[in-house]
C-alpha cells in the first residue's frame, strides 16, 4: 500500500475539520508570526522539510511485514487523536482569542506536538531512514517557528500569555 495514502487523515483533520469548526481557525492556522534572524531560514527549512515529507510518502510503500507494524500502527493512531484534539481545541479560543482548553492546557503547542507522533508513525509504517531524518529536520526547525510564535503571542496578548506561558508547558 502507498504511504502517500497516510496523508488523508491528517489532511482531513488540518484542512477539513478545521473549515468546517471555524472557518476563522483555518486562518489562523496558516498564519506565520512575524520571523527574525535565525528564524527566517527555519522557515524556509520547514516549509522545504513539510514538503519533502509530503512528497516523499508517495514514493514509499507501508511495510506491514514486522513489529515496526504495529508500533507505527499504534502511534500513528494516537497521531491522528491528537491532530483530532487538538484541532478541535485550537477551533475554538478562549474569548481573548487564545486557545487554552483540551490539549492546551498540557501544551502550548499540541499540533505541532501531534504533527511530530502522526509523521513519526508514518515514519514506523514505512520504515523509512530517509522520512525519519527530514522528520527531525522538520521538528527542530518548527522548534523556531514556535519561538516566534510565541513572541508575536505575547505582543499580541501581553500579560494573559505571559500567565499562560508561566502555567503551562511549550510541548510536554
Amino acid at each position: 500500500m502507498n504511504g502517500a495514502l497516510l496523508l488523508i487523515p491528517f489532511l482531513l483533520i488540518r484542512f477539513g475539520l478545521l473549515s468546517i469548526w471555524n472557518k476563522e481557525g483555518l486562518k489562523r492556522a496558516a498564519y506565520f508570526a512575524p520571523l527574525i534572524g535565525m528564524e527566517k531560514t527555519a522557515y524556509w527549512v520547514y516549509q522545504i522539510s513539510n514538503t519533502l515529507f509530503f512528497v516523499y510518502l508517495f514514493f514509499l510503500e507501508i511495510e506491514t511485514d514486522s513489529n515496526w507494524f504495529y508500533a507505527g500502527l499504534a502511534i500513528y493512531g494516537l497521531g491522528i487523536l491528537l491532530c483530532t484534539a487538538s484541532v478541535s481545541a485550537f477551533a475554538k479560543p478562549a474569548q481573548n482569542g487564545i486557545s487554552m482548553k483540551g490539549l492546551y492546557r498540557i501544551s502550548r503547542n499540541p499540533m505541532y506536538v501531534a504533527y511530530f507522533v502522526y509523521f513519526l508513525g508514518c515514519v514506523l509504517l514505512t520504515r523509512s531512514l530517509l522520512l525519519l531524518a527530514v522528520l527531525i529536520v522538520f521538528q527542530i526547525s518548527a522548534h523556531w517557528i514556535i519561538l516566534s510564535e510565541e513572541r508575536w503571542c505575547i505582543r499580541k496578548f501581553g500579560v494573559e500569555y505571559r500567565t499562560y506561558m508561566n502555567e503551562v508547558r511549550r510541548y510536554l
